[in-house]
């Protein structure tokens, strides 16, 4: 089985418009909800790609309720714990190619709330497989990644996706793939690494932190998969009109999952995680099985 965690959930308000004027009324073309965090994200596209999960973490008020109904509706098992608060919600604004966010206010959560979580996490089977997804509340201390990790008693592949003090805090614990973008490794290594020699040495770094498989996205330029037995692999971005980079790495991950769930390799499942990204990338939503499937014949994994 896959569970995906979502420490830190939030309501998404997704706006369009041609043009965006500080300090005047802006009129919007388009607005949509949708509900999101990076785990519940994977959750929705492994459900449009025909694999099943259970989607944990934190939710509350009558935002949470928004999601967690969402949720059932599109048949997503989930066991979220209930905090007190409403669930932020998250301000996505797209005017022509200019993306701007603003990150709302996280409810409270409280020690109580952490061990009801790590409760959920006991039914972990050998085999499984966690993702752990997105920032941190504030509040919780950011060796909460590590202290999941460390509290399953199963041989579970844990995939982390997260910045910032909370990725290096986990990768002792050995997480089985972590994806942190050029931007965050350069972060990480707290330097500039123009060039694709330096990138790959960014990641063995990582690797000698304790990841054992790195995926570096890098933007137009494709990613980068390193593995555990040192193989380095680019992957190629499908053509196609950029329409909302909202959830595009949480696809990503999500097309990987997919496959390893079944199986198969992690070179495989790259591909088709490859695909999955850049359909979303291409959409106003979560991309579905369709949308990935017609972008596949267009990548390529050639070995570095």
């Amino acid at each position: 089985m896959v569970y995906t965690i979502t420490l830190n959930p939030a309501l998404d308000y997704s706006i369009q418009m041609t043009e965006f004027n500080l300090g005047k009324l802006n009129l919007s073309e388009k607005a949509y909800f949708l509900g999101g965090g990076k785990g519940i994200n994977v959750s929705k596209v492994l459900k449009n790609l025909g694999v099943e999960s259970i989607a944990l973490g934190f939710l509350g008020g009558f935002t949470g309720e928004f999601i967690r109904k969402e949720l059932n509706e599109k048949s997503i098992k989930e066991e979220f714990v209930e905090v007190e608060g409403n669930t932020r919600v998250n301000l996505k604004i797209k005017n022509g190619d200019v993306e701007t966010e603003v990150a709302g206010i996280s409810p409270k959560i409280t020690e109580d709330h952490l061990k009801k979580l790590l409760n959920n996490l006991s039914k972990l089977e050998d085999g499984d497989i966690l993702v752990l997804s997105g920032s941190v509340p504030k509040g919780v201390s950011s060796n909460v990644y590590a202290e999941i990790m460390n509290s399953l008693k199963k041989d579970v592949k844990v995939i982390i996706d997260t910045r910032g003090e909370a990725f290096e805090e986990a990768l002792s614990s050995k997480p089985y793939l972590v994806k942190p973008n050029h931007h965050e490794l350069e972060e990480f290594c707290k330097k500039e690494l123009p060039n694709l020699k330096d990138i790959i040495e960014g990641a063995r770094i990582i690797q000698s932190k304790g990841a054992q498989n790195v995926i570096v996205s890098l933007g137009k330029d494709g990613s980068l998969l390193i593995t555990k037995e040192g193989d380095v692999f680019k992957g190629n971005i499908p053509k196609g009109v950029l329409k909302n980079s909202v959830g595009a790495g949480d696809s990503m991950v999500a097309g990987i999952v997919s496959k390893l769930a079944s199986g198969d390799d992690l070179v495989d499942a790259y591909k088709i995680g490859i695909s999955s990204g850049s359909a979303t990338a291409y959409s106003y939503d979560l991309c579905t099985k369709e949308e990935v499937m017609s972008l596949l014949n267009q990548i390529e994994i050639s070995k570095v």
